[in-house]
C-alpha cells in the first residue's frame, strides 16, 4: 500500500491518480488548508475517490498521534511525501506556517516511516534550493548553500533530514527538486493560472522583472513519470536526489504568448520590479535522472499550455469559485 500526502495538492494529485489508474492501493491525506480556496482541493480529492482503491483522509501531518494510528491501520509500505506549504512571497510574510508544515510535518513523517519499517520515502524538494547560484543549468553537484527565500530554506533542510534518516538507519530516501511544474488543476497562486485567469477576465497581468525572467517549465505529467520510475526501484541508493524538469529555460514573456494563442486573446501587462525572493533563471541538468531513472521529458509548453487552458475553459465553476474566495 502506498501513502501519498498531500493526495489533494497539484503534484500529489496526479501522482495518486496514476498510481490508481495503474491499479495500485493509495491511501491520501491533505489537510485541505485554506492558502488558496479549498474548493479545488476538493475537486481534486473528487476525482480521486472515484477508484475504489483510494481511502482519503483530512489529516494534518503535524499530529503525530493521528499520523502513527493511520500507519497502525494500514500496511503502509511505501511514502511519497507532496504535503508541504508552497509560495515563495507567501513565505515571506508567514514564516511560521513553513516551519510548522515544511519542518515539523516533514519530521513527524520521516520518523514514523522510519519506525514502521517504510520500504521507500519519496519527497518533494525544490529548484528554489538552487537560490543564488548563477552557474546554468543547475546541477545535483552543485553546493546549495544560498537559499533566497524561506520555503527554498525549509526544502533544503528536508534533504538534510532525509540525508541523516539514510546515514543513520539506511532508511531508502528519494528526494526530487521540482521545476516550475504547470498543466490541468494546478495552483492557482502560480504565473500561468494567474495569468490565463486574468487573460480571460480581460484584466492585466502583472509581469514582475519586467518579463526578464525566465523558468524550466516541466508539464506535470513528465513529472510523475519520473517520480513513478523511483518510487519501485530496487537499485538506488540509500540517498539519492534528481532534478526533474524540462532542461529548457523558456522566456517569461514566450510563455504569456503561448496563453495569448490558447485563449485566442492578447493580455495587458503591468511591468513590475523584482520582487524579493525571486530568482532569475532556472534551468535543470537532468542527466542523473535520464541515467538512473530512464527520465525523458517530452512535453514542450506550445503543447502542455494549450492543454492547461483546456482544462481551465471546460471547469469554469471550479476555476470561477477559486477566483471569488482568492486568499493568497
Amino acid at each position: 500500500m502506498i501513502l501519498v500526502t498531500g493526495s489533494a495538492v497539484f503534484i500529489g494529485f496526479h501522482f495518486a491518480k496514476s498510481l490508481l489508474a495503474k491499479g495500485h492501493e493509495v491511501v491520501g491525506i491533505d489537510n485541505f488548508n485554506d492558502y488558496y480556496p479549498p474548493v479545488l482541493k476538493y475537486y481534486r480529492d473528487g476525482e480521486l475517490r472515484r477508484f475504489a482503491s483510494f481511502r482519503s483522509f483530512e489529516m494534518d501531518l503535524c499530529d503525530l498521534t493521528a499520523l502513527e494510528q493511520l500507519f497502525q491501520k494500514y500496511p503502509i509500505r511505501y511514502v511519497c511525501n507532496f504535503a508541504a506549504q508552497p509560495g515563495i512571497r507567501y513565505s515571506l510574510i508567514n514564516p511560521f506556517v513553513y516551519q510548522k508544515s515544511n519542518i515539523e510535518g516533514f519530521i513527524n513523517l520521516i520518523e514514523v516511516s522510519h519506525r514502521r519499517g517504510v520500504k521507500n520515502f519519496v519527497y518533494a524538494s525544490s529548484s528554489s534550493v538552487y537560490g543564488g547560484i548563477s552557474e546554468i543549468p543547475f546541477s545535483e553537484t552543485q553546493r546549495v548553500e544560498q537559499p533566497l527565500n524561506i520555503y527554498a530554506a525549509t526544502k533544503r533542510a528536508n534533504e538534510l533530514f532525509a540525508y541523516t534518516y539514510s546515514h543513520l538507519y539506511g532508511m531508502k530516501t528519494v528526494g526530487f527538486r521540482f521545476f516550475t511544474v504547470y498543466g490541468p488543476a494546478s495552483r492557482p497562486d502560480m504565473a500561468m493560472w494567474l495569468f490565463t485567469e486574468s487573460i480571460l477576465a480581460g484584466d492585466p497581468i502583472k509581469v514582475f522583472n519586467h518579463g526578464k525572467m525566465k523558468r524550466d517549465f516541466t508539464y506535470v505529467d513528465d513529472i510523475v513519470a519520473g517520480v513513478s520510475a523511483a518510487i519501485f526501484k530496487e537499485d538506488l541508493p540509500s540517498y539519492s536526489l534528481f532534478n526533474l524538469g524540462n532542461h529548457k529555460a523558456e522566456d517569461l514573456l514566450h510563455m504569456v504568448q503561448v496563453i495569448e494563442k490558447a485563449t485566442g486573446r492578447q493580455s495587458k501587462r503591468i511591468m513590475m520590479e523584482v520582487q524579493a525572493g525571486d530568482m532569475f533563471e532556472t534551468c535543470a541538468d537532468i542527466s542523473k535522472a535520464q541515467r538512473d531513472l530512464s527520465y525523458q521529458p517530452s512535453t514542450a509548453i506550445e503543447e502542455g499550455v494549450p492543454r492547461f487552458v483546456e482544462w481551465f475553459m471546460a471547469n469554469r465553476d471550479v476555476t470561477e469559485a477559486v477566483r471569488a474566495g482568492r486568499k493568497i
